[in-house]
């Protein structure tokens, strides 16, 4: 022992000598990760010791009583915040002298602010405690000696033990439904933008949880990386601590980026990618040891009755052949008695493929002979290789469970070396709820139920599979995907024609939904714009499919009715044309019989008219079959064609506290028998679809009235907006990146069209509106969407004659609206 070692464990019995060692040690920087805890844990060890020996005022022969650590500090792990899990046994023999040893070693805890978690208990008292409580039991699992009677203690550790493994048929199914009950309450940590790492489904809780079933001694956890990954976890944690001083287990996206230098990382994306990774490796572990969990249970259950009806004779595991080489057994999927790995490079996508096919899992034995006896695939690979991977990935869900056992044995890389840039990757994106790589394999899910509505479905899967390649690159994702999507088809098999498809598809997946929200389908430039990039009926069909698949993957926000019945407009405007029978001129939208309507009574009274009414449209998916799709409110105004329209209409709803969803803006005229020959009959027909912040809508009367003031200029729209927004100021969150406006080239013959990207806020659109017209254009049309926290919004402006803005007036346009945007 150093010196400064012999200094630091005298000091540690003195008063305030612990807290000084401690301190020193959290910020000497010398130790981290498991030396760190480790050296937290043993010098805590000796204050203790020390606080129960002078407590009980017994140095030596102490009997009846001893102190004991349970849970993660049982199991020598004190991270920088960590509270400590102490049990005090006793006998029984002298409840008073326990009762004041208690005391004597919980108020100096408390006294340095350290968070404790104790109990006092005789044997019995555990045991029973224990069975009637499965997290007591799991925390007295670790229980490791501290001070007093070491033989008290052994007592315990062995009786607990033996209760567990004779209560685990009973108990391991109980820890599982917590376990489940958890991950639904905390979600998928390798998935999460915020994740906690103690209770979100492959964090430590987890991983104790698995201890606990090793434990059992019914069935044991793949080890491979398990302790590697805890560690992982373990050392983000105390990072976590030492950076926030607070004991938290969620790392919030604030604070990723001074965590990630605690640990001498990158940045933050390099930090959640080994937290996903470690949490991957968890999680795979937890599903496969849990169904081994249950194979046993199940075994267990049946086995005397067969016993009974075989005479005693022992029982033959059935194997049923699935592929070549390839068999079901006890529910899984292994390898043939005669197979050979090292002679057949096809036979991991072909058991993959069976698996998935049966909706089987694949059995980790399997799949790490697989990982450690098969040969590459030659390149390029034989048709069979590229039939069983089509196969895989038109399996639907269960392709998810068998992909992630490829995944966890590294078969996936060796495959598709151009896998690994995107394995684990986060998106910060709140629309998206996977990483890149699991939305790539959700994506190619939800197109296997698109399969029956393209001709080429094997195109339609890889294309899914390797839509958002790209994004392990820097730059424009899609830009890269296409080099990297055109490289893998030709690396996997397909020709030359089938590899340009795969690399359009890859190109253009954002095409078709950005078009259909962005942009006015009724301008002939739209429509050709899309045609010259896909190219081919064929192409336009899988681009079809992608999109629905790729948004639907994405994220709940990512695609409604609304979305789809845009891009399927676009769609058969553009097969139109592929085929010859679109005109080159736009041929007018007619209006509803309510729009009309209401046209005709605002050109009639010369004022706003309004209607409120509810939408929702029934919609198939897989979780709710037929259920009906809420769109919100629709609100629809007519107005005559005048000045300032858009900024009125956006702040008075902003006012009423209404949440504009989707806007569009364009332009009626009247037919002449309407108008009189009283002007030229223009009308402007606003249909937005809007929700309430909170509470209930307000009235349609109520939002005409103000919307009259605000046209007359009688409502001051930015004096309430900025009144209330002083009452009640926003809370901190995550800083937005800076909003960006810019001019869409060659979009319209008709307008230009600049477009608006910003963090959706109240009042934008009011704001966009008064810049507008500030500018002195015209909003000839607008399309809005709000994505998550993003507004996307392109605005169709003319001039007042009706012209599309000369380039170097739509550039100053676009810079001035977004220096007004980028205004506090």
């Amino acid at each position: 022992m150093t010196g400064t070692e012999e200094r630091t464990s005298a000091e540690s019995l003195e008063p305030g000598g612990y807290a000084a060692a401690r301190l020193r040690l959290l910020t000497e920087g010398a130790r981290t990760g498991p030396p760190r805890r480790a050296a937290l844990a043993e010098l805590t060890d000796d204050w203790l010791a020390g606080l129960f020996t002078a407590g009980a005022g017994r140095p030596q022969g102490i009997s009846g009583i001893s102190l004991v650590a349970v849970g993660g500090y049982g199991r020598g792990e004190l991270s920088p915040r960590s509270d400590l899990d102490l049990l005090l046994l006793h006998d029984g023999s002298d409840p008073t002298a326990v009762a004041a040893l208690a005391d004597r070693l919980w108020y100096p805890v408390w006294d340095l602010g350290l968070d404790l978690d104790h109990s006092v208990r005789t044997l019995a008292e555990a045991r029973r405690t224990a069975g009637e409580d499965l997290k007591v039991q799991l925390g007295l699992l670790d229980a490791r000696h501290l001070a007093g009677d070491l033989g008290l203690t052994a007592g315990l550790r062995t009786a607990v033990l033996a209760d567990w493994r004779n209560q685990a048929p009973k108990r391991l199914p109980e820890l599982k439904e917590l376990c489940d009950e958890r991950a639904e309450r905390q979600g998928e940590l390798r998935f999460l933008l915020e994740p906690d790492l103690k209770e979100a489904r492959g964090g430590l809780r987890d991983a104790t949880a698995l201890r606990a079933v090793a434990a059992s001694w019914l069935a044991d956890a793949p080890r491979e990386g398990l302790a590697e990954a805890r560690r992982t976890l373990l050392d983000v944690r105390d990072a976590l601590h030492l950076s926030t001083g607070r004991a938290t287990d969620r790392l919030a996206l604030q604070e990723q980026d001074q965590v990630a230098a605690e640990l001498g990382l990158l940045d933050a994306d390099v930090l959640l990618r080994q937290v996903y990774e470690a949490a991957g490796v968890i999680s795979y572990a937890a599903d496969v040891t849990w169904r081994e969990v249950g194979r046993v249970l199940r075994s267990r259950a049946v086995r005397p009755r067969l016993r009974a009806m075989l005479g005693g004779g022992k029982q033959v595991a059935e194997r049923s052949p699935l592929a070549e080489g390839v068999v079901e057994q006890d529910g899984e999927v292994v390898l043939a008695r005669a197979a050979r790995p090292e002679r057949d490079p096809v036979l991991p996508l072909r058991a993959a493929a069976a698996a998935a096919q049966a909706g089987l899992p694949l059995s980790p034995y399997a799949v790490r002979r697989l990982a450690a006896a098969a040969r590459p695939l030659p390149t390029p690979w034989p048709a069979e290789a590229r039939e069983e991977l089509v196969t895989l990935l038109g399996s639907g869900r269960p392709t998810v469970e068998v992909w992630e056992a490829l995944e966890a044995e590294g078969l996936i890389s060796r495959l598709l070396p151009d896998w690994e840039r995107v394995r684990c990757r986060p998106q910060r994106n709140a629309v998206h709820i996977w990483t890149v790589d699991r939305h790539l394999i959700e994506t190619a899910v939800r197109a296997a139920a698109l399969t029956r509505h393209v001709h080429r479905p094997d195109l339609l899967l890889v294309g899914a599979l390797l839509h958002d390649i790209g994004k392990g690159w820097p730059g424009d994702h899609s830009v890269a995907g296409e080099i990297i999507a055109k490289d893998v088809a030709t690396r996997i098999g397909f020709d030359a024609e089938d590899a340009a498809v795969l690399a359009a598809l890859v190109r253009h997946h954002l095409l078709l939904v950005d078009t259909a929200t962005r942009r006015d389908l009724d301008d002939p430039a739209t429509v050709r714009s899309v045609a010259d990039a896909v190219g081919t009926q064929g192409t336009l069909e899988l681009l079809h499919a992608l999109t629905e698949a790729d948004a639907l993957a994405t994220g709940p926000a990512a695609w409604s009715s609304w979305r789809g019945s845009l891009v399927a407009d676009l769609v058969r405007r553009v097969g139109a044309l592929l085929a010859g029978d679109l005109p080159d001129e736009p041929a007018p939208t007619a209006p509803t019989a309510e729009q009309e309507r209401l046209a005709i009574e605002a050109f009639r009274t010369g004022g706003p008219v309004l209607a409120l009414r509810a939408r929702s449209e029934p919609v198939s998916t897989e979780e709710t079959p037929g259920a009906p799709e809420p769109l919100g409110v629709e609100l629809l105004i007519a107005v005559p064609d005048q000045s300032a329209v858009l900024p009125a209409v956006a702040g008075v709803l902003a006012v009423h506290r209404l949440t504009v969803r989707t806007a569009e803006l364009r332009t009626l005229r009247l037919p002449q028998d309407v108008n009189d020959g009283d002007g030229d009959g223009s009308v402007l027909l606003l249909d937005w679809r809007v929700a309430a912040e909170y509470g209930s809508l307000p009235e349609a009367a109520r939002l005409r009235a103000d919307l009259v003031r605000a046209l007359d200029g009688s409502l001051d729209i930015g004096g309430r907006l900025a009144e209330r927004d002083a009452a009640y100021p926003r809370r901190r969150g995550l800083l937005a990146p800076p909003p960006r406006v810019t001019v869409a080239p060659a979009a319209s013959h008709h307008a230009t069209v600049i477009e608006v990207r910003a963090q959706d806020a109240p009042g934008l659109l009011h704001r966009i509106g008064m810049a507008l017209e500030k500018a002195g254009v015209r909003v000839r049309s607008m399309h809005v969407s709000t994505l998550g926290a993003n507004a996307v919004d392109a605005f169709y402006v003319t001039t007042g004659a009706g012209e599309p803005l000369p380039e170097q007036d739509a550039g100053s346009v676009a810079r001035v609206l977004e220096e007004t945007l980028r205004a506090p």
